[in-house]
């Protein structure tokens, strides 16, 4: 059985445990998901009321996104264990020969690389995730303006929580080429995004 297949109790005692995997990547994917699908129910609740016929249609298109959107990150909670697993592994490969410094310097390489990979996507979501629950909160109904604010909140902790997976790994890195250019990312989205999720939940705050 999948972790998101799991239910919410399950998920949360494994989260707890010693286990290697889930870990905060993929519980931020998960938060991503969360925060995602309450945007969503801003659109849902907002579709069909005759107060809200005029965005209607722009509605219906940002809840197809959302829908896109949710499965991806819960996509992701499972991959992030799928590449952390060998990289948990990779630490404790012998070193008490030249071969085997070479090799596990190899194959930590990759697994750093593939590590990195999934929280950036992680992040690239939640960046996706940030701007649809600005779009909700703006034109959704009002009496799920909170939810909007919500959705804001929960994807930015998403977007906070993947980049610090991104760091634990680059800080690793033999290549400070590859480590420099996948913080630069990083820290690109949180610049933007984490401003974008506060602007919204601001705005939230206020109208309520």
């Amino acid at each position: 059985m999948s972790f998101t297949e799991k239910s919410c109790e399950d998920f949360v005692k494994v989260l707890a445990s010693k286990e290697p995997v889930p870990g905060g990547g993929g519980a931020s994917a998960l938060v991503g998901a969360i925060g995602t699908a309450l945007g969503n129910m801003v659109g849902s609740l907002t579709v069909g009321k005759k107060k809200y016929a005029d965005v209607e249609g722009e509605m219906i298109e940002l809840k197809k996104k959302a829908d896109i959107l949710q499965d991806e990150l819960i996509t992701l909670v499972g991959k992030d264990a799928e590449v952390f697993e060998p990289l948990s592994k990779a630490y404790g490969m012998p070193k008490d020969t030249p071969e085997q410094i070479a090799e596990k310097e190899a194959v930590m390489a990759r697994c750093l690389t593939a590590a990195c990979g999934v929280p950036l996507e992680i992040m690239e979501k939640a960046c996706e995730g940030i701007k649809l629950a600005k779009e909700f909160a703006d034109k959704g109904s009002k009496l799920a303006l909170s939810d909007a604010g919500v959705s804001a909140i929960m994807l930015k902790s998403a977007l906070q929580g993947a980049s610090l997976n991104v760091f634990i790994n680059t800080s690793s890195m033999k290549d400070r080429k590859e480590a420099e250019a996948d913080e630069k990312k990083a820290n690109d989205m949180l610049d933007k995004y984490t401003r974008m999720a506060d602007e919204v939940f601001t705005s939230v705050r206020e109208r309520l």
